[in-house]
């Protein structure tokens, strides 16, 4: 079904609610296609769909909705089908939506629900956001040592309903210690009386709950890995990070790193669901600040007023210049923050890098220094086509080492490096350029420094 058919048959069943006919668009639709018409809908008749719906296609759906909008339909929900839907949501996204609840709403929902859930729901709830252990599930499959490959085979077979993935299985000794892992394809290949603990992999990799969720994202892209193991202080297992949220990992983080890169904290939400006051609040700091940095570009310009009185024709190369330097610092820092988000570079690497930036600004200064020479004697005669290709080469070279460096100078000092922003790299460069240039203009051309 496509996504009309999709909004077209919901809108039906709004109308004239039918449990058949959500079954037939059940088995036609993907859960994801039904939660991105649903989204469309007013919150009333998504509440009024998902009564509809059977309690596990309900919670398919749910865990589909964009965040904002699952808050507000948990919200809308009746107490006692809010608990069943906690029940059947994962265990990660059961504690991320837990999280985002009002407390009042929470402290009606953890009395309805066993001991053991309340447990794992504050347990999971308890990590910070930006850690491993905000984004692990507790729904894995666990193995002990002694057990046969055919009883091994069993077990899964009985955990397998309430597990996130059964394609890796997590050996544990008595003190739930990580010992190992073993595949399912591993179990079933192997002949059924031989015990697990001897063809299980000992010392599998690891992240631990308190570390950075970007760590768990990068060792999984490393290591190609289905899902990875997290452990706490004393080597006990206490959750995996499967695959596709190691990817939601990745997706966040670029999108974080995005919005530092153009001088923008994190949305909290998509471009969509963001109001007019939340985007003004996001941009308007560090535009307001780098306004005042600009005035430092303005006082050089009024400082070699003289110069430019003398030989206008310098005001015409003037924003071809500048915008060139912030243009190669961008694009440096760019590459860097990437590089070192990624873990391709690290803070040794600095001065190696340094060394090849300084060959690679050079020819592309020298490249765009050529380009802008002909320009410089069409519109000023040779002298100006020297100062302006000098100053090409120097601003292309600055906003290159620059940007290269701002990124390792942030990390050196435990910050992030992707707030090294194509706008403040921008400015910085625009100060040097209008320095450098009316500086070597002053020099080249005869001028008397001004202010002697």
């Amino acid at each position: 079904m496509n996504d009309l058919e999709i909004v077209f048959t919901l809108k039906a069943l709004i109308a004239t609610p039918d449990t058949a006919t959500f079954e037939v668009l059940e088995r036609n639709a993907h859960p994801a296609d039904i939660a991105a018409a649903l989204a469309q809908l007013s919150i009333a008749d998504q509440v009024r769909l998902l009564q509809t719906a059977s309690i596990e296609l309900r919670a398919e759906i749910f865990g589909y909705l964009p965040e904002e909008q699952q808050l507000l339909v948990a919200e809308a929900l009746p107490r006692s089908m809010l608990t069943t839907l906690f029940l059947q949501m994962a265990p990660d996204e059961r504690a991320d939506l837990y999280n985002r609840l009002p407390e009042e709403r929470r402290e009606t929902i953890l009395p309805a629900l066993a001991q053991a859930e309340r447990e794992d729901i504050r347990r999971l709830a308890a990590y910070p956001e930006t850690t491993v252990g905000a984004v692990m599930t507790s729904d894995y499959a666990s193995l002990r040592a002694e057990l046969t490959a055919a009883a091994a085979l069993n077990e899964l077979r009985r955990i397998a309903p309430d597990a996130e993935t059964i394609y890796q299985a997590y050996v544990i000794d008595e003190h739930r210690h990580l010992i190992g892992t073993v595949s399912l394809r591993e179990l079933i290949l192997a002949a059924p009386n031989k015990l697990v603990g001897d063809f299980m992999r000992p010392d599998p990799i690891t992240v631990h709950a308190d570390a950075p969720r970007e760590e768990a994202a990068r060792l999984v892209a490393d290591y190609d890995l289905l899902a990875l193991p997290v452990v706490n202080d004393n080597n006990m297992l206490v959750g995996i990070v499967t695959y596709d949220d190691a990817r939601d990992i990745e997706q966040l983080e670029t999108d974080i790193d995005f919005h530092k890169v153009g001088a923008i904290s994190d949305l909290g939400k998509t471009m969509k669901e963001a109001s007019i006051w939340l985007l003004y609040r996001k941009r308007v700091f560090w535009l307001v600040l780098l306004v005042f940095g600009n005035l430092f570009s303005g006082a050089g310009i009024a400082y070699f007023e003289d110069t430019i009185a003398a030989y206008v024709a310098l005001v015409f190369f003037l924003p071809l210049l500048i915008d060139s330097g912030g243009n190669a610092g961008s694009q440096s820092a760019t590459l860097m923050v990437r590089a070192l988000a990624t873990g391709d570079v690290v803070m040794r690497d600095w001065a190696g890098m340094l060394l090849r930036e300084i060959v690679v600004a050079g020819l592309l200064g020298a490249t765009m220094a050529l380009a802008v020479s002909g320009l410089g004697i069409w519109r000023g005669g040779e002298e100006i086509a020297i100062v302006v290709s000098l100053t090409m080469m120097i601003v292309v070279l600055f906003g290159s080492l620059v940007g290269m460096s701002l990124p390792f100078l942030l990390s050196k000092f435990k910050l992030d490096p992707a707030a090294a922003s194509a706008p403040l790299i921008t400015s910085i460069a625009d100060i040097a350029g209008v320095l450098v240039y009316f500086a070597l203009a002053t020099a080249l051309l005869d001028l008397p420094v001004p202010g002697v």
